[in-house]
């Protein structure tokens, strides 16, 4: 397909210049629209204002600018087609080879501070996406270009070939344009949801809008391909995401960056939490992030080698000189900010990853993907309430037990069912959990646990079905048990607390974690 007239339009002007010096040194007739044109004129380079071709200004302050005639029948027309071809000549209509367009920023509009819904309704591109979809439809004999990243590939082709194109080049083409009206769309639909949540949590029709963010050396395993790919968020986790130091990401970093700091950003109190395979083997509150710090690692230093620590505060370098000197390997740290002296001395490692996240950020419905099809779920977010806590047994939980219940309450729902916590004050001494049985994970929490369990209390995610799990409770001296209750055995496993002299408390929610 040869090239002698290209319609150019475009918000991102990066690259531009070059590429339309190329199309005029090749004498191919520019069509411009107002601000696009100017550009080009300004720089030396002859351009057709579309206003002045179809007899029309622009209106409605630029809304209606390409939304033409003789612009959408010039990219639509078929070439082989003599009734088209008669169409065009009958109202004076050129033929339209080569569309250069890309579209409003919407997506960096949304991403702007305090952004009115208004302003990003008016960066909702009408006449680009009916140009890109028009030409892509009949890429056959009209080339679409929708990025400055093809500038260079197209510009190098028209000049080797006499201002053509080839067959393959011109589907590549089409194919990048249909995807990128496609996540335009997309973009735009999921900005709308979220302002209009209200109307609908689960619609009937969920397309989710992914862009490739890089590849990774390997998957869970090395015969494995991947890469990570961002969802658009306006305030999201990963779309604020800063890598300060160390090597590439890799696929398993990724899933347990995101575990770790979220369970730390769980809590209002300085919190660290340390991962290993998404699972967690320590959370800790404390006065400070390097006594929490310090009481996560506690909790099962061995399984913490090679983990990633998420903190909810700021990385000092004292808490950096006792990850080097005291916290053995570690993969990852995740947390909101870092004292440049910390990152200093982090940089020791010259692998060790540093990530920071934003505090605060947007939590997106839990998604997983089962090969054709997807789960999809609202986020466990509800938490205890207080005038919800019955206690059930004949022993009350005293205050700085009830303390670290609710502690032991929060961390339980980040560990993978059948989950049981064993805390002492607010940090986690013994973990056990994605146990086929929950009288298993009371035994590996215990184990874990071993004589820091004395005068400690345990909570689990959902309720006991037997009195069994009670039994090692109270032969390893726990103190007092949270738990959602609901039990048909309930009587029993409450009958049992009372023959170990455990006070039970029962919170009327459940938290697994599949």
């Amino acid at each position: 397909m040869k090239v002698k007239t290209a319609l150019i339009s475009v918000s991102n002007k990066e690259g531009l210049l070059d590429f339309a010096k190329t199309l005029a040194k090749l004498k191919i007739k520019i069509l411009s629209t107002g601000g696009t044109a100017n550009f080009l004129k300004t720089n030396g380079i002859e351009a057709l204002e579309i206003s002045q071709y179809t007899g029309a200004e622009e209106m409605l302050d630029g809304r209606v600018k390409t939304l033409h005639p003789k612009i959408h029948a010039g990219i639509l027309a078929l070439r082989n087609n003599k009734l088209h071809l008669e169409a065009l000549k009958k109202h004076n209509i050129i033929q339209i080879d080569m569309v250069v367009v890309n579209l409003y920023p919407f997506a960096k509009v949304i991403q702007k501070k305090d952004v009115k819904l208004n302003e990003a309704v008016e960066n909702i591109d009408i006449g680009g996406p009916s140009m890109i979809r028009g030409a892509a439809k009949n890429y056959q004999d009209v080339a679409v270009v929708v990025s400055p990243s093809q500038y260079l590939k197209v510009a190098q082709e028209l000049s080797a070939n006499n201002c053509e194109l080839n067959e393959k080049t011109l589907s590549e083409l089409a194919l990048e344009a249909f995807r990128t009206t496609s996540s335009y769309d997309l973009t735009i639909c999921s900005y709308l949801s979220n302002k209009f949540s209200s109307f609908c949590d689960f619609p009937e029709k969920l397309n989710i809008n992914l862009t490739k963010q890089f590849d990774l050396r390997y998957g869970e395993n090395p015969h494995q391909k991947a890469s990570f790919y961002l969802q658009l968020q306006e305030d999201g986790m990963f779309s604020k995401m800063k890598q300060l130091h160390g090597k590439q990401l890799s696929f398993n970093n990724i899933l347990d960056l995101y575990s770790a700091f979220d369970i730390a950003c769980e809590f209002n109190e300085p919190t660290a939490a340390i991962v290993k395979h998404t699972t967690p083997c320590g959370i800790a509150s404390a006065t400070n992030l390097l006594k929490a710090y310090k009481d996560a690692l506690s909790c099962d230093p061995i399984s913490a080698f090679g983990g990633i620590v998420g903190f909810n505060g700021k990385v000092t370098k004292q808490i950096a000189k006792f990850m080097l000197e005291k916290g053995g390997f570690v993969e990852c740290v995740a947390a909101p900010s870092y004292d440049k002296d910390a990152v200093e001395t982090l940089k020791e490692k010259k692998n060790l990853r540093l990530i920071q996240f934003p505090l605060k950020y947007k939590k997106s419905n839990d998604i997983k993907c089962l090969n054709d099809g997807f789960l999809i779920q609202k986020t466990d977010a509800l938490d205890y309430k207080k005038d919800r806590l019955e206690v059930v047994t004949k022993k009350k939980p005293t205050k700085k037990q009830l303390k670290e219940l609710v502690f032991a309450w929060k961390t339980v729902k980040f560990i993978k069912s059948n989950a049981i916590v064993i805390c002492k004050g607010t940090k986690t001494v013994g973990i056990g959990g994605g146990q086929p049985s929950r009288v298993g994970s009371v035994k590996i929490a215990s184990e874990k646990a071993a004589k820091r369990a004395a005068n400690s209390v345990l909570a689990s995610d959902a309720f006991f079905p037997q009195p069994d799990s009670i039994k090692i409770a109270g032969k390893n001296k726990i103190k007092a048990i949270i738990q959602p209750g609901g039990s048909i055995r309930d009587k029993e496993v409450i009958g049992a607390c009372n023959k170990y002299g455990i006070a039970m408390v029962f919170t009327g929610i459940r938290h697994f974690r599949h």
